[in-house]
């Protein structure tokens, strides 16, 4: 098991005021970053450890403070941030520990539906994000479209056609592909929310009082529906999850179909990252969106 440098470990002791922590645990499960549970006399914390130059950590701090804006506390709950520190080109970020061995989705799926609905009433009248983030270990570009279209082709899909692996999808094949989805997205009528961004099974929970729980956000302003898109991809979202959110924010006409579109984006981001299976679904997707 790894250990954390004694140097980070003093450092975020004189953050909080403690002495030495009472215990310090690997978690293991995280693809990307290093992870500990640090137990204190009173309390415990959930450390993430970065040692890439790419700014991660600083990402999820922004995402996870903006997303805390637009929560109902009753049935939503985003791990709250204690602290942010680089120290020696690593970032550390401290967060209050959570505990979540519950699987009752209800309050999950009512939670992330005030969410969108909440934050609706404060977007900026645009589409994107004012900061550089990623998406997995990919980048997610910083920048803004007045319109939604202009802002899922430009700002998320063209990015990742860029980078997928040479000759794999022709230039015509991808100009028609961007301009099916340009004619699919145009009949719909975008809700424009602060969006997780990375909604699979494995950045959700549900605590011991049966609030739901997110994390690992990569978020964004966008059509509310990518969340609820990407909760399909992978699946164990439970039906009680869907039938608490749509009492709140019903499925419009076409979801089916935006669905598979929003979800290209998620498809592209793992064929960039893995390879392997995931560019056989690319070729899946690229059918699908174009038979349309």
């Amino acid at each position: 098991m790894e250990k954390i440098p004694h140097i980070e470990v003093n450092e975020i002791c004189n953050q909080l005021g403690e002495k030495l922590p009472k215990s310090i645990k690997q978690v293991l499960g995280g693809d990307i970053h290093k992870s500990w549970q640090i137990e204190f006399k009173n309390t415990k914390f959930f450390l993430k450890r970065n040692e890439r130059k790419a700014k991660f950590l600083k990402f999820e701090e922004s995402c996870l403070r903006n997303l805390q804006k637009y929560i109902n506390n009753e049935n939503l709950v985003i791990p709250k941030i204690i602290s942010y520190l680089e120290i020696n080109n690593v970032e550390l970020l401290l967060m209050e520990w959570t505990n979540m061995n519950n699987t009752d989705q209800q309050k999950l799926g009512k939670g992330l539906a005030e969410m969108h609905i909440e934050s609706n009433k404060f977007n900026p009248k645009k589409f994107g994000y004012p900061m550089h983030g990623y998406i997995g270990t990919t980048n997610q570009i910083k920048g803004w479209e007045s319109d939604w279209i202009e802002c899922f082709i430009n700002l998320r899909i063209e990015p990742q056609l860029a980078i997928l692996k040479k000759d794999f999808l022709e230039i015509d094949i991808k100009n028609k592909l961007k301009k099916k989805i340009e004619i699919e997205l145009r009949e719909h009528e975008p809700f424009n929310s602060l969006v997780h961004g990375d909604l699979w099974f494995g950045n959700i929970g549900v605590n011991q009082i049966n609030q739901g729980v997110i994390f690992d956000p990569a978020c964004w302003w966008a059509d509310y529906e990518v969340d609820i898109a990407m909760t399909r991809l992978f699946g164990n979202f439970r039906s009680e999850f869907y039938e608490n959110y749509h009492k709140i924010i019903p499925i419009k006409k076409g979801f089916e179909k935006r669905t598979i579109i929003y979800n290209f984006y998620h498809i592209l981001n793992h064929a960039n990252m893995f390879g392997g299976t995931y560019l056989h679904q690319v070729n899946s997707y690229v059918k699908n969106i174009l038979s349309m």
